[in-house]
């Protein structure tokens, strides 16, 4: 294995304060290998230089625990580097509240690409994918499939478990099934031109020209009118504007101006969760 070719360049925390033990060494243990796990695991067939790894964090909460057994959320994010800057923008930002999970410490942490190994395993790598396949869209026009594919195979034999989390949906479940199996159905097909357009159109496009650049993320954030005629207040475009509202708010309102007053509007109905980041745009 090449030592350069892993894809990720992952910091994950484990935070027990909520426990009131938080300097048992268990939790010590499980950082440092969730932490040898993610960096070290070949997730693809793709080479990546050490360079292009993808900048991502996890912080795992842990609520809760008995021996083997802990109960925990754990927020994902992850960036990707904006052509010619020192600028990264936010790809995926997630809180998985559906996080219980077995560990005993200095147990191996193996990943199967077929089959159920463990809860906390499974959850890690489905998120792995997520950010992987998220990644790849906004290089290539639904370059991520294959890392999607991966994430809802994980859901697939997971959800044999009745673990939480991967069921299917029932009502306004935010859950990982959901999450995949939204990003990848026609319903919601403008969600990933939509990560196309904004980055590599619009955000790479920056460094030479801030105007143009600009004027293609609004184009680009157009197209989420459609997906949200088609299915107002989705959970994909809610995990979308997680990732995406402080960035916006920020670039339309500095630098040189363009045409976004309808921009504005439509943000404010798409995303009334984030209203308040949108009045703050100037125009």
């Amino acid at each position: 294995m090449c030592l350069n070719s892993q894809e990720l360049n992952c910091t994950l925390v484990v935070n027990a304060q909520q426990t009131g033990n938080e300097n048992v060494q268990v939790f010590k243990t499980l950082e440092k290998q969730l932490n040898e796990f993610i960096n070290n695991t070949r997730w693809s067939s793709k080479s990546f230089e050490t360079q292009e790894r993808i900048e991502c964090s996890m912080v795992i909460n842990i609520q809760n625990y008995q021996t083997d057994a802990f109960q925990a959320s754990i927020q994902i994010q992850s960036a990707r580097p904006v052509y010619n800057s020192f600028y990264s923008s936010s790809v995926y930002n997630f809180n998985d509240k559906d996080f219980n999970f077995n560990y005993i410490e200095y147990q191996n942490l193996n990943f199967n690409t077929t089959q159920f190994e463990s809860n906390l395993v499974s959850v890690i790598a489905f998120h792995v994918y997520m950010i992987l396949g998220m990644d790849a869209d906004t290089f290539e026009l639904n370059g991520g499939s294959s890392y999607y594919k991966q994430a809802r195979d994980i859901v697939s034999y997971s959800q044999q478990t009745n673990s939480k989390g991967w069921a299917p949906p029932s009502g306004g479940d935010q859950t990982r099934n959901v999450l995949i199996t939204s990003a990848v159905s026609p319903t919601f097909k403008e969600f990933r031109s939509v990560m196309f357009d904004y980055h590599l159109k619009g955000m790479d496009l920056m460094a030479a020209n801030v105007k143009e650049g600009k004027t293609a993320v609004a184009t680009a954030l157009s197209q989420l009118e459609n997906l949200h005629n088609r299915r107002p207040n989705s959970f994909l475009l809610r995990v979308f504007f997680d990732a995406k509202a402080d960035e916006i708010s920020d670039l339309f309102s500095d630098g040189p101006p363009v045409k976004i007053a309808n921009l504005v509007s439509t943000l404010t109905r798409i995303a009334p969760m984030y209203s308040r980041k949108w009045r703050n745009i100037k125009f």
